[in-house]
This record gives structure tokens, C-alpha cells and sequence, in this order.
């Protein structure tokens, strides 16, 4: 499946309590904002920049994410536990979803 045959950036973490795969562009300030938030509260991810990759594996991405979670793909994008996943980036969510205090 081509969300498993991607290069990925893993970053470590204390927080390692979930699985957390985020989708980000890399000139988006919300993406930025998110991977942030993750680095500040200490949560272990990986992500992938899809605008620094062939744009034919970034639509399949995109195309695998859609069939997977019925919903219109936008960035950041974040899959939580495979099962999970949230689009963009409000603080208020991401924290709820994460269990962020």
C-alpha cells in the first residue's frame, strides 16, 4: 500500500502512547504549527512533506487517505492509530484527540 512504501521522517518522543502519521506541506503554517505542537508536547511521529514528493505519489496519498477515511483531504493531515484522524490544525482538536491537558 503506498502510505507504507513512503520515506517518512521519524521523529522521537517521550509521548509514544499513540501512532501518530502526519501529512504536511512544507511551505503550510498550520502544518508548521502542527508538527510543532507535537514537538512541544513531546509526542514521537513520523511525517512526510507530499509537496517534496512526485506529484503522482502525493495524489495517491491523498487518494488512499480519502478511501480510507471518507473524507476530503486537506493539510495537516494526521492519522491517529491507523484508525483516527484529523484534518488541519486547531489546537482545541489536536489536544482532545491526543489527550493534551
Amino acid at each position: 500500500m503506498i502510505l507504507e512504501s513512503v520515506q517518512y521522517t521519524e521523529v522521537p518522543g517521550q509521548r509514544d502512547n499513540h501512532a501518530i502519521t502526519v501529512y504536511a506541506l512544507s511551505t503550510c503554517g498550520f502544518c508548521k504549527r502542527a508538527l510543532a505542537f507535537l514537538n512541544d508536547h513531546n509526542f514521537a511521529y513520523r511525517y512526510i512533506y507530499v509537496d517534496q514528493i512526485p506529484l503522482e505519489t502525493k495524489n495517491e496519498i491523498k487518494e488512499a487517505l480519502k478511501n480510507k477515511f471518507k473524507v476530503n483531504i486537506a493539510f495537516p493531515f494526521a492519522v491517529i492509530d491507523d484508525t483516527k484522524y484529523l484534518v488541519g490544525f486547531i489546537e482545541a482538536d489536536w489536544k482532545k484527540e491526543l489527550g493534551v491537558n
